[in-house]
């Protein structure tokens, strides 16, 4: 294995760089940038990538953890957006094809390539002459040939438990799944290989500008690991400071700009067992309410069936959580769409729900949810860099038009990188694995997807026992004990909600797993018994009140949910 590194790529220890700062004075230069991001989802950590390719000293910053926000809570589809295509976007799906194509190609393990089938009904609209033809132009503009007609016949050999109906067929066409923070992660991991500096839990408390000129020139940072109000604050220098805050997008911008263009559109999933409800293929099913696609789909060893698409009112400062209208509304595409498959409310897993930051195409936000358009939006004012909306599968085009947008404030020539060039950058297969020995090759090309180089340095841990995979899944010990040590995990939810899946696919959060997981923090971060038990508390509550159902009772009879009084 003479290949592959000797050295972890790590993410930056933020205690070190909290405390380099409070060493240097006032007018010391590490504490100046040429780009200060801040927001760590996926337009965060491309835009902190493109700025590293272009030879920028660059800084990423996140309040909450990596990809706490939407991007680990999107539906997990690297995908074109077939609906956009219905609705005339033929430049936005063109472009999110192409990225799809680009990351199935460079990310294998990571993105993947799957089968979906739209299934046609009598009387329903669109019917299989239009969306064979919506599906020719769909994968010209991706530049392969997937799609074709499935009888009813073959399309119930595939879905052995879907009702028949009022069915006619199905249409067959690919779209990719992924797991987002993972995909966030990878990509942080590829800046910071690159000299690149990203540190969650470091609130940007304000802008900084220049009082004669009132240019923003740099942003005043504080520690919120703890949620203390009496962390020591810090300003740092940057030539451009750019706001990739998605869903916040609007209250960093105000500093500059009395503007809302940002409207927050939650979308709800379910998550229930594979056994309950087995299918290797995607399903992409009209609701019998309002006519929008409900995706019921594999992932991670579990099933998933989302999503909803209605205006987030809560505060954007809890997590996102499902309604018990939104549970209603995807447990009927189920009852509807396979009866035999009893599935109850106590049948589900987890629940996840994301807030997407969708550029509103009037101020009163008066057009349906689900007819908004999901381009991105890039704003430059007075320094500040705002990049907003579009779709986890563009993060790349999104991140060199906020560069390219930046230029006038950079005074140099980090022009755009080539179109061409690799998101991903690691080594092939058999030079990371040259013996795979007893281990899996699909499992090691996994590692690799979700870990890049790193890959190799996760198997050959000291202990053994913790490579094999847990229950369902395909996630091991030893992910978490290398996300624990090397990829900032400051609490149980980072580890279990983003760095893993493990507290979405396994009952009750993942808690048979506390047991050994409290030895690892302990051997990695020097956990003690009290702190163990803070995080679990934490955790639990997060995990209910997040990432479960509603508080709700159960009949025992018959199953039905009736909500407290």
């Amino acid at each position: 294995m003479s290949n592959i590194p000797k050295v972890p790529i790590t993410f930056t220890d933020r205690t070190r760089f909290l405390a380099n700062l409070s060493q240097d004075d006032a007018t010391s230069t590490s504490q100046e940038w040429d780009v200060i991001v801040i927001g760590g989802g996926i337009v965060g950590a491309g835009i902190l990538q493109e700025a590293t390719r272009r030879g920028l000293k660059a800084l990423l910053i996140e309040q909450q953890d990596f990809a706490w926000g939407t991007s680990s809570r999107s539906s997990k589809m690297v995908h074109g957006g077939l609906r956009y295509i219905a609705q005339g976007d033929i430049k936005l799906t063109k472009h999110a094809l192409q990225e799809r194509e680009r990351l199935l190609k460079e990310a294998p393990g990571l993105i993947h390539r799957m089968g979906y089938y739209f299934i046609l009904k009598q009387g329903q609209f669109p019917g299989r002459f239009i969306m064979s033809a919506l599906l020719y132009l769909y994968d010209w503009l991706a530049g392969i040939k997937d799609h074709r007609f499935v009888d009813i016949d073959n399309t119930i050999k595939q879905f052995p438990s879907l009702a028949k109906g009022n069915l006619t067929g199905s249409c067959y066409y690919t779209d990719s799944t992924v797991d987002d923070t993972r995909l966030v992660m990878r990509v942080l991991q590829e800046s910071i290989q690159a000299g690149a500096q990203a540190i969650n839990y470091l609130k940007a408390t304000s802008l900084v500008k220049d009082p004669t000129t009132q240019q923003v020139i740099g942003v005043k940072i504080q520690d919120s690991s703890h949620n203390t109000a009496e962390s020591e604050i810090f300003t740092l220098k940057s030539k451009v400071v750019i706001n990739a805050t998605g869903a916040w997008a609007d209250r960093l911008r105000s500093a500059v700009i009395n503007e809302k263009r940002v409207r927050p559109l939650r979308g709800s999933h379910l998550v229930v067992p594979y056994a309950k409800l087995p299918i290797g293929s995607a399903l992409t099913i009209l609701h019998s309410d309002d006519k929008r696609p409900v995706f019921i789909y594999p992932w991670e060893g579990a099933t998933i069936i989302g999503t909803t698409d209605l205006d987030h009112q809560d505060n954007l400062d809890n997590e996102a959580k499902i309604s018990q209208a939104e549970i209603d509304y995807l447990m009927r595409v189920l009852s509807e769409n396979f009866p035999k498959n009893i599935i109850t409310h106590r049948d589900i897993i987890s629940t996840f729900s994301g807030v997407r930051p969708v550029i509103s195409s009037d101020k009163h936000f008066s057009k349906q949810a689900s007819k908004e358009r999901r381009d991105h939006a890039i704003w430059s004012e007075d320094g500040l860099v705002t990049a907003s909306g579009g779709k986890l599968t563009t993060f790349r085009l999104t991140a060199i038009e906020a560069l390219n947008a930046a230029l006038p404030w950079l005074n140099t020539c980090a022009q755009s990188t080539k179109n061409d060039d690799k998101v991903f950058s690691n080594h092939s297969f058999e030079q990371l694995f040259p013996v795979t020995g007893e281990h899996n090759k699909l499992w090691l090309q996994r590692l690799i997807g979700r870990y890049g180089d790193n890959a190799p340095l996760i198997v050959t841990q000291k202990n053994k026992v913790e490579v094999f995979t847990i229950k369902n899944t395909q996630f091991c010990l030893a992910e978490c004990r290398w996300a624990i040590k090397n990829e900032a995990v400051m609490h149980l939810d980072d580890l279990l909600l983003r760095r893993t899946r493990l507290g979405l696919l396994l009952k009750n959060g993942a808690e048979t797993l506390f047991k050994q997981l409290a030895k690892i923090f302990q051997q990695e971060l020097g956990w003690d018994n009290i702190k163990w038990q803070d995080e679990v508390t934490r955790y639990k509550a997060i995990w209910q009140q997040s990432y479960y159902l509603p508080k709700v009772t159960y009949n025992k009879t018959d199953d039905k949910t009736v909500k407290k009084s």
